[in-house]
C-alpha cells in the first residue's frame, strides 16, 4: 500500500514540475524582435549626365619678353610677381648710345638737307639755262640726276634716324600684355642681345582657358549640335577638390584630329574671381544634355549580387525586398537609378551589410540632404561667369 502511494506522490510530482517549466520553454523559444535599421525614401530630383575630363590649365596670353635691342640693363623697374599694366616700363638699357646714334643722324639729316636744298636750286637753274640754250641738254641732266642723288640720301639718312628713335625707345622694355610677371630671369648690368635673351615671361590673369579633347563617338552622341556659341556650361575641378567653378564653352575646333579621334574643345573662366592659376591640373565636366528627372539613393545603399546590381526595399509589412537596378551617374555621395526605383520606395540606406531580403525589420526613417550635392551644371551661374 506504502508503495503504491509513493507511486502516485511521484507521478503527481513530475506533472506539477512538468506543468510549470512549459511556460519557460515557451519563453525561451520566443523570436528576438526585428533589427532596427536606417530607411530613406528616394529622392527624385533633376540630374544631369556629365562626362569628366583631364587637362591643364592655359592662360590666354603668354609672353616670353626678350629685348627689341641689344644693351646693358640699367634698371629693373618691377616687384617680381606683381600684377603689371600694358605699357608699363620693365627694364631700362643704357640709352647712351642710342641717344649717341640719334644725335649723328641728326646731324646727318641737317646736311643731307643742305645738299638737297643746293640740288634743288642747281636743277631749277640748269632747266633755265636749257631754255635759253645756255646750257647744254647733257648738263643739265647730270643736275636733275643729282637732285635725285641728293633726295635719296636724304630719305636714307632720315629712314636711319627713325629707326635710331626707335632703338633708343627700344631701350625701355615695357609690356605688352596686362597680367602678372614672373621673376626676373636677367637682372641690373647684364649684357642683353636684341630677341634673344628672356627678360621674364607674363601671363594674362583676367581669364584662363582649359583644352581638353573629346573622342569622337561621344562627341556624335551626346554633343553633335553642339555650337560654340551655344556656350555650353562646363564645372572645372581642381586637383585639392573644393567647390567646382564654372565656365563655358568658347571654342570647338573646325575638325576630329585623325591620328586621335579626337575634338579639341576649349573652356573658358573667370581666373581672377576663383584664383585660377596657369599650368594648374583640373577636371573638366561637361553636362551631355538637359536634366532629367531620376531617383536617387546613398552610394551604400547599393548591392552586387554577381553581374547584377541591387537595393533592398522596404514593403507595407516593413519585409525587405530584393528590387533589381540600373546605375547612372554618380553624384558624390549618391547614385542617379535609371531603372528598378520609382518616387514613394523605401530602400535600406546602408545597404545590405547586415540585412538580407525577406528578414523583417524596424525602419528608422532617415532624410537624404542633396543641398551640397551638384546635380546639375549651374546654368544661371555660368552665364553670369561668361557675361563678367
Amino acid at each position: 500500500m506504502n508503495k503504491i502511494s509513493y507511486t502516485l506522490s511521484a507521478v503527481a510530482l513530475a506533472l506539477v514540475l512538468s506543468g510549470c517549466s512549459q511556460p519557460n520553454a515557451q519563453e525561451g523559444q520566443q523570436q528576438p524582435p526585428p533589427l532596427t535599421i536606417d530607411v530613406a525614401q528616394v529622392k527624385m530630383a533633376p540630374v544631369q549626365s556629365w562626362h569628366t575630363f583631364t587637362t591643364r590649365l592655359q592662360a590666354p596670353e603668354r609672353v616670353v619678353l626678350k629685348p627689341r635691342v641689344s644693351g646693358q640693363v640699367e634698371q629693373m623697374t618691377f616687384k617680381e610677381g606683381e600684377r603689371i599694366e600694358k605699357g608699363q616700363t620693365l627694364f631700362r638699357l643704357d640709352p647712351r648710345p642710342f641717344e649717341v646714334q640719334v644725335e649723328t643722324l641728326d646731324a646727318q639729316l641737317v646736311s643731307a638737307d643742305a645738299a638737297l636744298m643746293q640740288a634743288k636750286s642747281e636743277a631749277r637753274r640748269a632747266k633755265q639755262l636749257v631754255a635759253e640754250k645756255a646750257m647744254s641738254t647733257e648738263l643739265a641732266e647730270q643736275r636733275a640726276a643729282t637732285l635725285r642723288q641728293a633726295q635719296a640720301n636724304r630719305d636714307a639718312i632720315a629712314a636711319q634716324l627713325k629707326k635710331a628713335r626707335l632703338d633708343l625707345e627700344f631701350s625701355q622694355v615695357e609690356a605688352p600684355i596686362s597680367g602678372v610677371i614672373s621673376r626676373a630671369i636677367v637682372t641690373k648690368g647684364n649684357y642683353v642681345s636684341a630677341g634673344e635673351t628672356t627678360l621674364a615671361t607674363i601671363v594674362s590673369d583676367q581669364q584662363i582657358y582649359a583644352y581638353f579633347d573629346v573622342d569622337e563617338r561621344t562627341w556624335s552622341d551626346k554633343f553633335a549640335g553642339v555650337d560654340a556659341t551655344d556656350a555650353v556650361t562646363v564645372q572645372l575641378q581642381r586637383i585639392n577638390g573644393g567647390a567646382s567653378v564654372p565656365g563655358v564653352v568658347d571654342f570647338i575646333d573646325n575638325e576630329i584630329n585623325p591620328n586621335t579621334g579626337t575634338l579639341g574643345v576649349r573652356a573658358v573662366f573667370d581666373a581672377q574671381q576663383h584664383g585660377l592659376k596657369p599650368g594648374a591640373f583640373a577636371r573638366i565636366s561637361l553636362g551631355s544634355a538637359d536634366a532629367a528627372t531620376m531617383p536617387l539613393v546613398p552610394e551604400r545603399a547599393i548591392g552586387t549580387d554577381l553581374k547584377n546590381r541591387f537595393v533592398l526595399t522596404v514593403d507595407a509589412n516593413n519585409t525587405l525586398q530584393y528590387r533589381l537596378v540600373e546605375l547612372g551617374e554618380r553624384y558624390g555621395a549618391f547614385r542617379a537609378i535609371k531603372s528598378g526605383l520609382e518616387a514613394g520606395d523605401k530602400v535600406a540606406a546602408n545597404g545590405p551589410a547586415r540585412v538580407g531580403p525577406g528578414m523583417p525589420i524596424t525602419p528608422n526613417m532617415v532624410t537624404l540632404n542633396l543641398d551640397d550635392t551638384r546635380l546639375v551644371i549651374a546654368q544661371r551661374d555660368t552665364q553670369l561667369s561668361a557675361a563678367n
